[in-house]
C-alpha cells in the first residue's frame, strides 16, 4: 500500500450524482502507487469553477440510495448482494466512471470554536462573520451526507477548550445535536482539554487514566453520555468509566467498527477493546484517539509518540482488524504507514487545524473511500469559509488546502487487507460519481480564495506612515556582522527621549551572556523600512540572555494609554528554538510584579505587560489594563521558526477590545473587557522578561528589526507596513 497526492492536472467532472447524461471530462482511475508526493498549482478548482460547479444541484436520493446504520448486533456475516449476481471486478471501473465508494467526515479538535463562541469570550465568531466554525461544520454534513454518501462522522477530542467552562459545552452541546437531528451518526471522544485533571502519558504512564477520575462529576461524561450515544443507530458500546465507545456502520454492502478511545485509557479500557475487536471478527476497525501520532519539527514528517507506541503494542499491531487510525491533539496534518505482525498495513493520520488562522477556520478533513478504485482519497477543506461575509475575507481564508499531508489518496487493496478475517468482503456494485470531486465542488461553489494584497516594500528607511501620537520608535541597526557594544543605545526615533541601552553582561549575576550574544545584520521583514536588524544569540535557561531597556526615568515608563494603543514588532524566532530551551522567552516587557498595581485582581506574579512566545509558539499578550486593573490575554496561533512576522496589537478605548493581527491578519483569540495599560513606571524590556519581581529572564532568541509603540489605535494604512504618501 501507498500513497500519493489526488491527481489534480486530471480534468474535474462535474456531474450529478444520480444523472446518465454524457460528460467530457471525468477523474481518471489514480496514477502509479510510485507517483510523486510533490503538491502543484491545484488547476482542479479553476476547472470545477469553470464548468459552473456552483449549479451542482445535487437530488435527492431514493431509498435505495440511502445509506443504513446498523446497530450494536453481534451477527457479523458480511452483507452478500442478490444470489447469483456478478459481482464487479474492483480494478475496473464501469464505463461510465461510476464505483462504490463512500465518504467520512472527521471534526479535527474543535476547542477554539468551543470556547470563542461564548459570551464571556466575546463571542468573536458571531461577532466577526455572523456564524460560528462548528455549527457550520455540522450543518454542512447534514446537507451534503446522502450526496456523498457519508453514513458517520467522527471527532477526534478536545470537543472544548476548558473543560470546567458550562458555556463552552454549551457550544457543543448544540452543534452535534445538529447531526443528531440531521439523523448522522458520529462517536466522540473525550482529549486532554475536556477532562478535569488532564496528565500526560509522558508526564507519567501509569496515574492520570480513566480509572482515576471521579466519573460523577466529569464534564464530558454528563453533556455526552452513554445515554446519549446510544441513542445513535450505529452505537455498540461504552466501557465500565463511560469515556470509551464503539460504532458500528454499514456502507457499500458492508460493515465497519469505529473505535474510539478518549484520553488515557486504562488497561482495563485496553482490555475492553480488545474484546470488542474479538466479538466482532470480521469487521474492519478504525481506531480513533486523542493522542497516538505527532507531527516532526519539519511541519511534514510523521512522529511517533511513547502513548501511541504504548497503543501500538497493546492494542494495534496484534489486531489485524485495526487498517487505520486517526487522532488529533497535535496541531497539523502527518500521514504514516506501519506493518502489523501480519505483514499488513496500519494507515496511521494525525489532523487537527487548531493553531492555523481563526483556531482552525472552519476546516475539516473528508474521506471517500473508494472500493472499486482501491484508494482513500483524503481531502481538507472548511465549509465555513465560504459562508463567510465577503468583506471579511483575507488570504488567510482558504476553503480548499492542497499540502501533500492535506489532500492525497493512499492505495488499499481492501479485499487483500481484509482476506485474513474477513475472506468476502468486495466493492458493490458501481453507483456513484468518485465523490471526493463531488465534495470538492460543493465546497468551493463559486468561492475563490482571495489573491494576497500588493505589498510594496519601502523605497527607503523613510517610507513609512508617520504618527504624531507615536511614544516610541526603536530601530535596531548597527554595522552588519558586528556585535552590539556592551551599554549601546537605540535612539528613540519619537524624540520623547525612550532611548533603550543594552543590559549589563552581568545582570543578573548569574547570567553567562557573551558580547557576541547580540549581532547587527542586514536581514528584515520585507515590508520594513528599518535598514537592518539585531539578533539575539545563544538565549537559553542557563541563565543566558542578552537586552535592551529604557531608563529608570524615561516618560514611556509612566504612560497608562488612557486613548488605547497599538504596539508594533517586526520578530523573527530563530530556527534552533525548542520549547524546552526557549518557551516563554520574551520580546518585550514592562518591569516589576503586576500584583503590586492597587487594585489589581489576578495572578500577582506576572509583569504589567509580557509580550511572549509560550512553549507552543503562539504570541503572547497578555497585560494588566489600565481601566480595570484586570489581566487580558491575546494569542497567536502557532508561528513559524526563521520567518519575519510584524506583529500588530491594536487597543480600542471605546469597544474596550484588543486585537491581535499576524500579518495583517486578525488572530481568534482576542481580549475584551479591557482598556489601557496600567503601570508601576518601571523600565520597558527588549528581549527579556520578569517573573515575581525577580531578575530578568527568559530571553529572546532570533531577530527583531524595529518596535513602535503609539497611544492610540492605528488602522492598518497607519502600519509601519504601509507606505508613506508621497
Amino acid at each position: 500500500m501507498s500513497r500519493r497526492p489526488v491527481n489534480q492536472n486530471e480534468a474535474a467532472r462535474v456531474e450529478p450524482l444520480a444523472s446518465d447524461a454524457p460528460q467530457d471530462a471525468r477523474m481518471s482511475p489514480a496514477a502509479s502507487p510510485s507517483a510523486t508526493l510533490a503538491v502543484t498549482v491545484n488547476p482542479l478548482r479553476r476547472a470545477l469553477l469553470k464548468l459552473g460547479a456552483s449549479s451542482w444541484l445535487l437530488p435527492s436520493m431514493g431509498a435505495a440510495g440511502l445509506l443504513s446504520a446498523c446497530g450494536g448486533s453481534d451477527n457479523d456475516d458480511p452483507p452478500t448482494g442478490t444470489p447469483g449476481e456478478p459481482q464487479p471486478d474492483p480494478e475496473t471501473p464501469v464505463e461510465d466512471g461510476r464505483i462504490s465508494s463512500f465518504g467520512l467526515a472527521v471534526l479535527p479538535d474543535t476547542q477554539f470554536y468551543s470556547r470563542y463562541s461564548t459570551v464571556d469570550t466575546g463571542n468573536q465568531f458571531d461577532a466577526l462573520y455572523g456564524s460560528e466554525p462548528f455549527r457550520a461544520q455540522a450543518q454542512w454534513i447534514v446537507d451534503n451526507a446522502q450526496a456523498l454518501k457519508v453514513p458517520f462522522v467522527i471527532h477526534v477530542g478536545d470537543i472544548v477548550d476548558r473543560a470546567s467552562v458550562q458555556a463552552e459545552w454549551e457550544v457543543a452541546d448544540a452543534a452535534m445535536k445538529v447531526l443528531e437531528d440531521g439523523g448522522v451518526p458520529y462517536s466522540i471522544l473525550a482529549g486532554n482539554h475536556d477532562v478535569s485533571h488532564p496528565v500526560g502519558y509522558g508526564d507519567d504512564p501509569v496515574n492520570g487514566t480513566d480509572e482515576d477520575r471521579n466519573l460523577a462529576t466529569e464534564p464530558y461524561l454528563q453533556w455526552f453520555s452513554a445515554a446519549r450515544a446510544a441513542a445513535q443507530p450505529t452505537f455498540g458500546q461504552r466501557d465500565g468509566s463511560g469515556f470509551h465507545e464503539y460504532h458500528i456502520f454499514t456502507a457499500e454492502g458492508q460493515r465497519f467498527l469505529v473505535l474510539s478511545m478518549s484520553w488515557r485509557a486504562s488497561d482495563a479500557a485496553l482490555a475492553w477493546a480488545r474484546q470488542v475487536l474479538r466479538d466482532h471478527p470480521t469487521l474492519p476497525a478504525i481506531l480513533v484517539n486523542h493522542d497516538l501520532l505527532n507531527i516532526d519539527r519539519d511541519g511534514v514528517s510523521p512522529l511517533e509518540t511513547p502513548y501511541g507506541l504504548m497503543l501500538w503494542d497493546k492494542l494495534i499491531r496484534d489486531n489485524d482488524q485495526i487498517f487505520m487510525t486517526l487522532n488529533g491533539h497535535f496541531h497539523g496534518t502527518a500521514h504514516l504507514t506501519k506493518l502489523n505482525d501480519f505483514g499488513n498495513a496500519v494507515e496511521q493520520m494525525v489532523v487537527d487545524f487548531q493553531m492555523a488562522y481563526q483556531g482552525g477556520n472552519g476546516l475539516m478533513r473528508f474521506y471517500e473511500f473508494d472500493l472499486t478504485g482501491n484508494r482513500i482519497k483524503a481531502l481538507s477543506f472548511s465549509p465555513w469559509v465560504p459562508q463567510k461575509p465577503a468583506d471579511k475575507l483575507n488570504e488567510f481564508d482558504q476553503a480548499m488546502l492542497t499540502g501533500p499531508n492535506e489532500q492525497f489518496e493512499i492505495e488499499m487493496n481492501f479485499a487483500q487487507r481484509f482476506a485474513r478475517f474477513n475472506p468476502e468482503f468486495a466493492a458493490a456494485e458501481p453507483s456513484n460519481l468518485p465523490l471526493a470531486e463531488a465534495a470538492t465542488a460543493l465546497v468551493l461553489g463559486n468561492f475563490q480564495d482571495l489573491e494576497p494584497p500588493v505589498r510594496t516594500p519601502a523605497a527607503d528607511a523613510d517610507d513609512y506612515p508617520k504618527i504624531a501620537e507615536t511614544l516610541a520608535h526603536w530601530r535596531f541597526v548597527g554595522a552588519a556582522g558586528n556585535a552590539v557594544a556592551d551599554g549601546a543605545t537605540v535612539a528613540d526615533l519619537s524624540g520623547n527621549g525612550n532611548d533603550l541601552t543594552r543590559g549589563a553582561l552581568n545582570v543578573p549575576p548569574a547570567n553567562t551572556a557573551q558580547l557576541g550574544d547580540l549581532q547587527w545584520v542586514g536581514d528584515k521583514h520585507f515590508l520594513s523600512a528599518s535598514p537592518g536588524s539585531v539578533s539575539f544569540r545563544n538565549a537559553s535557561g542557563a541563565p543566558r540572555l542578552s537586552y535592551f531597556h529604557t531608563a529608570a526615568g524615561a516618560p514611556l515608563n509612566a504612560e497608562t494609554f488612557d486613548n488605547g494603543y497599538t504596539v508594533e514588532a517586526f520578530v523573527k524566532l530563530d530556527k534552533s528554538w525548542t520549547a524546552d530551551t526557549n518557551a516563554w522567552m520574551n520580546i518585550m516587557t514592562r518591569g516589576g510584579r503586576r500584583g503590586n498595581i492597587p487594585g489589581f485582581s489576578g495572578g500577582p506574579q506576572s509583569p504589567p505587560l509580557q509580550f511572549a512566545i509560550s512553549n507552543l509558539r503562539e504570541v503572547q499578550w497578555e497585560v494588566a489594563t489600565q481601566d480595570n486593573k484586570a489581566s487580558r490575554t491575546n494569542w497567536s496561533g502557532e508561528i513559524m521558526l526563521d520567518t519575519w512576522l510584524h506583529i500588530a496589537i491594536v487597543n480600542d478605548p471605546v469597544t474596550r477590545a484588543t486585537t491581535m493581527y499576524v500579518e495583517g491578519a486578525p488572530v481568534l483569540r482576542n481580549a475584551v473587557d479591557g482598556s489601557g495599560l496600567a503601570t508601576l513606571d518601571e523600565p520597558w524590556y527588549v528581549g527579556a522578561g520578569f517573573w515575581d519581581a525577580g531578575p530578568p529572564s527568559n530571553g529572546f532568541l532570533g531577530d527583531i528589526s524595529e518596535i513602535r509603540v503609539v497611544s492610540r489605535p492605528l488602522a492598518p494604512a497607519e502600519w509601519l507596513t504601509a507606505r508613506e504618501t508621497r
